[in-house]
């Protein structure tokens, strides 16, 4: 199976040169262009087609650190993406009911309008999430070398199960204070 790493000769890593990566992009979307292939059949007008898709999906997986990570997670066969993903259900109870909690919180203060308690809170959850970013790429480093290992693959799917979590509870921080500014 071709990876969204293949499309760009990189090596499945976290670790990525994202400017060296947009050159790469650049380069290889005008090569690919179907504008180059306008005249040719139809079966090459649709190859050059598909490989400009791919080249787009995987330039957007690539550059972005948390879909990169979530990328990476999914080649080692932990799919966060799907409804159904083991990991979602394997977080552990102590941070579900500290999710529920913040919620609670940030529920109470949207309802009194406090734009100050709901910014610190973003604030706050907004350094929880890269600290969890963080500690999903140490693990994802770690399979670099041991891709056998379940360890790692459980550690950066917890974090990464909680980077989920804070993004929502920071999409909803945002849409407050859009609502509070307008």
């Amino acid at each position: 199976m071709r990876t969204h790493f293949d499309v760009f000769g990189l090596p499945r890593a976290y670790d990525v040169d994202v400017p060296a990566l947009e050159k790469q992009y650049r380069e290889l979307s005008l090569q690919l262009h179907p504008d180059r292939v306008a005249q040719a059949d139809a079966r090459e007008r649709l190859k050059a087609l598909e490989g400009t898709t791919a080249l787009n999906e995987a330039f957007k997986a690539l550059k972005d650190p948390v879909r990169r990570a979530f990328y990476l997670l999914k080649l080692h066969g932990v799919d966060l993406d799907r409804e159904d993903a083991g990991a979602q259900k394997d977080m552990p109870l102590e941070f579900l009911e500290e999710v529920m909690e913040l919620r609670e919180a940030l529920d109470t203060a949207m309802e009194k309008k406090d734009l100050t308690r709901v910014q610190a809170m973003g604030t706050q959850v907004e350094g929880r999430r890269k600290a969890a970013l963080d500690e999903a790429a140490g693990a994802l480093r770690a399979l670099e070398g041991d891709s056998d290992s379940q360890v790692p693959v459980r550690k950066a799917s917890h974090a990464l199960g909680r980077v989920r979590y804070f993004t929502r509870f920071l999409e909803q921080v945002e849409a407050f204070e859009e609502e509070s500014l307008s």
